[in-house]
């Protein structure tokens, strides 16, 4: 078995089966890490999540924000910002079935072995793993549950910035998904900052990227996220890595074998 992670799809999915191809992929024994934004912005949402489907049981997803927004959409529960590239998506005949899996997904996943902790945007620094792993945990339990829809209603703002432990409610909700899915750049305290989406180089003082705050060795595990294209890719971490090369804005699409640390890329237009 061998295990590879890829950065976000956003409806790339030739790319994907660009990376799929070069190394084999068999997914009857090998599994697949997703890092989220699997949809939108990119040419082929639904026929991406249609293949993902076909192959879901290799697969280990963390969803992302776009994940999370197209759900809401098919839902009803937003109308905030409808895409057209999830205009097939959300009209296909399967789109209910597509989100129910969806919704099963995580926003933090361990590996077996213990060496990776995975999710969209990244883990603040004031959360253990095992925090990181818990809080996860009663989002997901939302999304499984009863009041799916209501969550969903209350998912969308910046507020609260900074975590505190005793938030309750939606806000807590909306500040773990907020941190799993959103997160970039933020201050000594931790206070996020939600407007940047730039290169390293050009983050405004005092706020300095998440992983920064992180002192080498904070954690047993390597940490996998996507979600900052800008970033390209560089964090200049051993520790913590990007997977989020920008395919759809043309540039090319990411993958990691976990077990050798091998990079694989393909272009956009693969």
């Amino acid at each position: 078995m061998s295990r590879y992670a890829v950065g976000d799809l956003q409806g790339c999915l030739k790319p994907l089966q660009c990376l799929l191809e070069k190394v084999h992929f068999n997914p009857q024994q090998d599994q697949l890490w997703l890092v989220g934004d699997l949809v939108n912005r990119g040419p082929d949402s639904l026929d991406t999540l249609r293949f993902l489907y076909s192959i879901k049981d290799s697969l280990h997803i963390t969803l992302g924000n776009h994940d999370l927004h197209c759900i809401a959409l098919a839902r009803g529960t937003t109308k905030r910002g409808r895409h057209p590239s999830l205009d097939a998506l959300l009209n296909a005949t399967d789109c209910d079935e597509l989100m129910q899996w969806l919704l099963q997904q995580a926003l933090v996943l361990r590996s077996e072995d213990g060496h990776y902790l995975m999710s969209h945007a990244g883990i603040p620094n004031a959360w253990s793993s095992e925090q990181a792993l818990d809080l996860s945990r009663e989002v997901e339990a939302v999304l499984q549950g009863p009041n799916v829809d209501e969550f969903f209603q209350n998912m969308y703002g910046d507020e609260p910035l900074v975590w505190n432990d005793n938030l309750q409610g939606y806000e807590r909700l909306r500040a773990i998904t907020n941190h799993l899915t959103r997160m970039r750049i933020c201050d000594a305290d931790g206070q996020l900052e939600f407007g940047f989406k730039g290169i390293a180089a050009d983050i405004p003082a005092p706020y300095r990227p998440w992983f920064e705050w992180q002192d080498e060795g904070r954690r047993s595990e390597t940490l996998l996220f996507g979600h900052w294209a800008a970033l390209e890719c560089r964090t200049d971490r051993d520790d913590i890595i990007a997977l989020d090369s920008g395919c759809v804005w043309g540039r090319n699409m990411t993958m990691l074998n976990m077990d050798n640390r091998d990079i694989y890329r393909c272009d956009c237009q693969a």
